[in-house]
C-alpha cells in the first residue's frame, strides 16, 4: 500500500476556519445528547490514548463527534466518506484544533483514497465508518492492529454482513445504523427532510402537484415519501420487496415498476443501496424536464455510464444541477452528479437528529472497547444503550412519559394472570 508522505492534515483553505467554528458551535447547541455523552467521557477518559480512524461526512455534526472522542482522550484522524459531502470550513476548523483531518470538497477518486490512507497511516485501533470503504480497504490490504469498528449506514451494514457471511471479517463491528435511535429517526426524518432540501437548493422546483418517484421503501424511502407527500406531491414508490411494496401501498402511495414510473414521474430519487436502479431504458422514457437524484450512499444507483451514452450534450445549468440533452430530443436533469443529494447539494441531516446518531457512535466505541471478547461478527448496540439515548433526547426536549406501576410490572412478568 502506497501511502506517500504522511502529513498533519489535508484541507482546502485554513482561512475558512472561523466560519467553520461558528457553524460547529451552532450544531453543538442542537446536539444535547451528544453533549451529555461528551461530558461523561471527558470525566471518565474512557478512550484515553486510543487511536480512532474515522471515515465520515465532514460536516458540523461530525465535528462535534470528533470533539467528543477527543474529550474522552482519543487520538482521532478523519477522512471524508464522500467526495462531495465535505464542508471545507468545517475541515479547516478541525485542522486548527489539531485534529488530523484529510478532506477537500470535490476530491477525485485518487485523492479520496489518498486521504483514507493518511488515516490508516495513524495505525488506528478502532474504525468509525460510513459506507464501509475504510473497513473494506483495511481488509483488502490485510492490515493488522485493528481491534474493532462501527458502521453508520444501511449500505455499509449490508457490505459488512456479507463479509461476515463470507467469513472474511477480521474484527467485531457495531452496526450503529441498526440502533433504534439511529435508523428510526436519522434515516427516516433526517433523510426525508435533507433530501427534499437538497433537491430544492439544486432546482427550486415546486414539489406540490408533482409526480414524485421514490425508489426503495426502507426507512430512508419511508421518510422521503412522507415528506414529499406532505409537500403536496403525488408519490409513486418502486420496490422489489413484496412486504415493503405492500406497506407502501397501505401507507397510501402508488406502487409500480420503474419501467412504468419512468413515464409519469417528474422527480426521481433513489434510496435503495443497490446498483443501476434507474437505467438507460428508464431515462429514455422520462418526460422532458424530469429531475433525477440519489440519496443512497454511493453514486451507483443511477446508471451514469448509460446516461452518457444517450446524452447528445450536457451543461451545468445550476449549481449541482446538470442538464442532459438526450438523443431523443428531451432534456433530463441529474442532481449532484448522482451522489448524495442531501449532502452534495445541501448540508445533510439536521443536527437535532444527528445528535442521536453520533451519541450512538460514541457509546458504540466505548462499548466495543470494554467488550474485547466479542467474536468477529456484526453486532447491534445493546437495547439499554438505545433506551438511554432515547431518554436523554426526551429529557432535552422537555418531554415526560409514564412509568409502569409495580402492579403493571407484575402483570407483564407473569403468565398466570389472564382474563
Amino acid at each position: 500500500m502506497k501511502i506517500g508522505k504522511v502529513v498533519k492534515y489535508n484541507i482546502r483553505d485554513k482561512s475558512l476556519a472561523q466560519e467553520g467554528y461558528k457553524r460547529i458551535d451552532w450544531a453543538d447547541a442542537k446536539m444535547p445528547v451528544l453533549k451529555l455523552v461528551r461530558e461523561r467521557l471527558r470525566k471518565t477518559r474512557t478512550l484515553r490514548n486510543r487511536r480512532i480512524g474515522c471515515c465520515l461526512h465532514v460536516t458540523t455534526e461530525t465535528a462535534n463527534l470528533m470533539r467528543a472522542l477527543r474529550a474522552a482522550g482519543a487520538e482521532v484522524a478523519l477522512c471524508a466518506s464522500n467526495p462531495l459531502s465535505t464542508q471545507d470550513d468545517v475541515a479547516a476548523a478541525l485542522a486548527l484544533e489539531n485534529i488530523s483531518v484529510f478532506a477537500c470538497r470535490g476530491d477525485s477518486r485518487k485523492e479520496y483514497y489518498a486521504n483514507m490512507y493518511q488515516v490508516i497511516a495513524r495505525r488506528p485501533e478502532v474504525l468509525i465508518d460510513d459506507g464501509a470503504d475504510l473497513i473494506s480497504t483495511v481488509h483488502k490490504k490485510r492490515l493488522t492492529g485493528i481491534l474493532a469498528g462501527t458502521e453508520e449506514t444501511t449500505t455499509g451494514v449490508i457490505r459488512l454482513k456479507q463479509m461476515e457471511r463470507d467469513h472474511v471479517l477480521r474484527f467485531p463491528i457495531i452496526a450503529v445504523n441498526d440502533s433504534l435511535t439511529k435508523h428510526l429517526f436519522d434515516n427516516r426524518y433526517g433523510t426525508g427532510q435533507s433530501t427534499i432540501d437538497g433537491i430544492l437548493r439544486a432546482t427550486n422546483i415546486l414539489i406540490s402537484g408533482s409526480n414524485f418517484v421514490v425508489a426503495g421503501y426502507g426507512w430512508c424511502g419511508r421518510g422521503l415519501a412522507m415528506r414529499a407527500k406532505g409537500m403536496g406531491a403525488q408519490v409513486i414508490v418502486t420496490e422489489v420487496d413484496p412486504v415493503k411494496a405492500l406497506e407502501a401501498r397501505m401507507d397510501g402511495y402508488t406502487i409500480m415498476p420503474m419501467s412504468e414510473a419512468a413515464k409519469s414521474g417528474d422527480v426521481f430519487v433513489t434510496v435503495t443501496g443497490d446498483i443501476n436502479v434507474i437505467r438507460k431504458e428508464h431515462m429514455l422514457k422520462m418526460k422532458d424536464g424530469a429531475v433525477i437524484a440519489n440519496s443512497g450512499h454511493f453514486d451507483v444507483e443511477i446508471d451514469k455510464p448509460g446516461l452518457r451514452k444517450i446524452t447528445k450534450r450536457k451543461r451545468l445549468i445550476r449549481k449541482s444541477c446538470e442538464e442532459h440533452a438526450l438523443k431523443n430530443g428531451r432534456k433530463i436533469y441529474l442532481l449532484a452528479e448522482g451522489r448524495l443529494v442531501n449532502l452534495a447539494a445541501a448540508e445533510g441531516h439536521p443536527a437535532m437528529v444527528m445528535d442521536m446518531s453520533f451519541a450512538n457512535q460514541a457509546l458504540a466505541v466505548e462499548y466495543i472497547l470494554n467488550h474485547r471478547d466479542l467474536d468477529k461478527r456484526v453486532y447491534c448496540l445493546p437495547l439499554e444503550l438505545d433506551q438511554e439515548i432515547a431518554n436523554l433526547k426526551l429529557k432535552s426536549m422537555g418531554i415526560k412519559m409514564d412509568k409502569l406501576t409495580p402492579e403493571q410490572r407484575r402483570y407483564l412478568s407473569s403468565w398466570k394472570m389472564g382474563t
